[in-house]
């Protein structure tokens, strides 16, 4: 300013080091107007940057009007220079005013690069250039360092600004990069001087208005562009016949994660939350990181004391010292963590580096800041709900049968319908029942964009859901994806969407002749009649749908399992598991028209057992059903095996058939370790196998056996091993079988009980009166916990 231009201040995007240098140069200066890298429609956003309730990180977001999932973000962070800058202009008074290209232009351009080509950023190469090129990397080789991030904290951000120098890093920064510049020009981004020209108008803008006492914060690699001199009808030139689009801005949050590099932000930083501990800390920045680290570690149960945090300290400044830094840096205190505080192990380093070196911090801005119809009733309805958005991960269980808990079911599964991931359905701990769901939630700042998409469906979640979903019936292809609407449906509990999707659903299930996908369908109808008897929603037409389906996928089974190789037999054998716990579920729901469902099935599964023409796998999967369920006996069972193990069945077949009987993870391996028989029958076509058949029914052997956990093919290993002529002595002696002896152990059946009487609350039993255990006979054994059983089910 004093040589009578303006003030240009180059910085880094999202450098602390910048950031305190830029506060003490306008400190310095007292401009009258502070001109800000960043897209003008956000001028009027600017004063929200004063209430309380705006918490970097924030980011401003562009969106086009007619199709909001274009979009941009312009990151601030605490420690960002432009941020300084704004708190700076409203905390004095001062005019703040953003310059970069408008967004209508930005968006309009298509593809968003997602990086600026300035310092700290990948610069594109020029035409004739070979290589990317990195500023902080071509500076940071000149003066002999091999890691640029290093070479920046040792001349920013461990430097000192005292008020007599405070524009002096900002001269030299200039310096360099105008050397840069001249020898890449401006590095292969095409984007830059249209950019550059519009930020050299709207300086001379500025200057018209306010004299030279204007401060322009922007990336250092743009510098030396805007003072260099060049005519205003060459700038306007660049900028004639740019395309545009009409777009909306607003703050949103922002988080610590997505400033990282590793989050896909080209501009950002690999430390964000080092960096801003090096920008709050207002002393001692070495012994506060420490003790924060050790917080960290004593929360996760470690074992960490004030000790520690001083040899870390001191080692720390050692290694400094060793390398000529002149204070220790980020990779100075990591290396001191993980030898002091880690014993030297990487695993807690990781969570150190996690939670603090790049951390969860998630910015909040004000409710008097834009925002779309729909993000307004998202936000009534978190705070009536208490489900504040966190960007750390967590796991949230609700019970459904709690209205707070079903309200918030509600709304994730209205959110996601609407392709708003907020949470994601996980499996419950300890329950399997309808009423409790289990869900990862993570707030992610590019949520606020699929908010602002979905707010063409709706202005509240409940309308915006409600009308996607119908659109979504309308355009289903299969009718799998109906089937799964329903449920979703009826998870997010909304009964207008509910009767459209029901009645496409019945027009897909008439016309659709292919069994596989009706049997695919039939599972998501049942489980959504489930969740309509907890939720209570009415499922009534719903249940008609789904006896419809049962009874076509009873008729055009046996047809369809005809002929068929051994893909399509697998895939068909998961269709028919999936058809018969759909059919129970089903048959459980109090209807007429369920009262004979079960036995119809049946029936199919003894059709299906007994054809010549079904693979071998299928055949074996229905006898298996047909046995566990109580409708074939084990002699039955134990023929149908025999006949198919007979020596004119090929081995492929036979091998196919126990795969199907024993297999796919079913409890097969249990039922051959108690029944004798079958297992013989496998031992004996085993060992009947030819040699040159062996090979090929291997692969299917051992997939089968393999899926058994280790205590039940240790059991029946050792069963095979003693052979045919002493299996059973050994099941019922017992010798040498743990679990297995000819009658009660009176003595092991009681030790179970103390335990069984405290989960059931019934207090002590008359067997621990003396210490000791009442046999199976006893008042206080067996038959004790037996008719306390029977009360508490009372």
């Amino acid at each position: 300013m004093a040589g009578g231009g303006p003030l240009l201040l180059g910085v880094r995007h999202h450098g602390p080091g910048s950031a305190r240098a830029v506060r003490a140069a306008l400190d310095a200066a007292r401009p009258r107007v502070v001109l800000i890298e960043g897209p003008p429609e956000a001028d009027a956003l600017i004063p929200l940057a004063a209430e309380e309730d705006m918490r970097p990180p924030v980011a401003l977001l562009a969106h086009a009007v007619d199709e909001p999932g274009r979009s941009a973000f312009w990151p601030l962070a605490e420690f960002s220079p432009e941020w300084v800058a704004i708190r700076w202009a409203v905390e004095h008074e001062v005019p703040a005013r953003f310059i970069d290209l408008p967004a209508t232009h930005t968006l309009a351009w298509g593809k968003d690069e997602g990086a600026d080509s300035d310092a700290g950023a990948v610069v594109e190469p020029a035409a004739d250039a070979d290589v990317r090129v990195d500023p902080l990397a071509v500076l940071a080789d000149a003066a002999g360092y091999d890691d640029p991030e290093r070479w920046w904290e040792d001349v920013v951000e461990h430097r000192g600004i005292a008020e007599a120098d405070a524009f002096a890093p900002f001269v030299v920064l200039e310096e360099a990069m105008g050397a840069l510049r001249e020898a890449y020009g401006s590095g292969g981004h095409d984007r830059d001087p249209v950019r550059e020209a519009y930020m050299r108008l709207q300086v001379r803008a500025a200057r018209r208005e306010f004299g030279d006492e204007v401060a322009v914060v922007c990336g250092a690699w743009h510098v030396p562009a805007l003072r260099q001199k060049t005519a205003v009808a060459a700038d306007r030139a660049l900028l004639k016949g740019l395309p545009k689009v009409k777009t909306d801005m607003t703050w949103v949050p922002w988080t610590h994660r997505r400033l990282s590099r590793v989050s896909g932000y080209g501009a950002g930083i690999d430390s964000p939350g080092w960096y801003g501990h090096l920008f709050a800390a207002p002393d001692r920045p070495i012994e506060r990181w420490m003790t924060k680290v050790a917080g960290l570690l004593r929360e996760e149960d470690r074992i960490v004391s004030s000790a520690h945090v001083i040899e870390a300290v001191r080692l720390a400044e050692t290694l400094a010292a060793m390398r000529g830094r002149p204070l220790p840096g980020l990779g100075e205190t990591t290396d001191a963590v993980r030898a002091v505080m880690c014993e030297g192990s990487d695993v807690p380093l990781a969570l150190v580096h996690d939670r603090l070196v790049v951390g969860d911090v998630l910015g909040e801005v004000p409710q008097a800041a834009p925002a779309v119809p729909l993000q307004r009733d998202l936000d009534r309805l978190q705070r009536r709900l208490r489900l504040k958005p966190e960007a750390l991960e967590r796991q949230l269980e609700l019970d459904l049968r709690k209205e707070t808990d079903a309200g918030r079911s509600r709304l994730l599964h209205r959110l996601r319908l609407l392709g708003i991931g907020w949470g994601e359905p996980a499996v419950s701990r300890g329950s399997t029942g309808t009423f409790r769901e289990t869900w990862r939630l993570r707030w992610e700042p590019e949520l606020s964009v699929r908010v602002a998409e979905a707010g063409v469906w709706g202005t509240t979640v409940f309308a915006a859901a409600t009308a996607k979903a119908e659109a979504d019936a309308l355009g289903a292809q299969a009718l799998a994806e109906v089937t799964g609407l329903a449920e979703r449906c009826l998870l997010a509990e909304l009964p207008d969407a509910l009767p459209v999707v029901m009645r496409i659903l019945a027009d897909r299930a008439a016309l659709d002749t292919d069994v596989g996908h009706l049997a695919q369908a039939l599972p998501a109808l049942v489980r959504s009649l489930r969740y309509g008897d907890v939720r209570g929603t009415d499922t009534g037409a719903l249940a008609g749908v789904a006896t419809g389906l049962a009874e076509r996928v009873f008729v055009g089974l046996p047809p369809a399992c005809a002929a068929l190789d051994a893909d399509a037999a697998e895939e068909m054998r998961r269709h028919v598991d999936a058809v018969h716990g759909a059919v129970g579920l089903l048959a459980d729901v109090p209807a007429p028209q369920h009262r004979d469902l079960r036995g119809r099935w049946h029936s199919v599964l003894r059709v299906l057992s007994v054809r010549d023409i079904v693979p071998g796998v299928i055949r074996g999967r229905t006898v298996r059903l047909l046995l566990d369920d109580g409708e074939l006996g084990q002699d039955e069972a134990a023929r149908l095996m025999g006949l198919v193990l007979s020596p004119g069945t090929p081995p492929g077949d036979a091998a196919a058939w126990i795969e199907g009987f024993v297999g796919g993870g079913s409890g097969g391996g249990m039922l051959l370790v108690h029944d004798e028989r079958l297992l013989g029958l496998v031992d004996a076509w085993l060992t009947g196998v030819p040699a040159d058949a062996f090979t090929d029914v291997l692969p299917l052997l051992r997939r089968t056996f393999s899926a058994y956990e280790p205590g039940v093919r240790r059991t029946l290993g050792e069963l095979v091993r003693r052979g045919p002529g002493r299996r059973a002595g050994v099941t019922a002696a017992g010798s040498g079988i743990p679990g297995f002896a000819a009658d009660l152990d009176s003595e092991r059946a009681d030790a179970v009980l103390p335990v069984v009487r405290m989960l059931l609350g019934l207090g002590a039993g008359p067997q621990d009166a003396d210490g000791g255990g009442v046999g199976v006979g006893g008042v206080g054994g067996v038959s004790g916990v037996d008719n306390d059983l029977v009360e508490v089910g009372r």
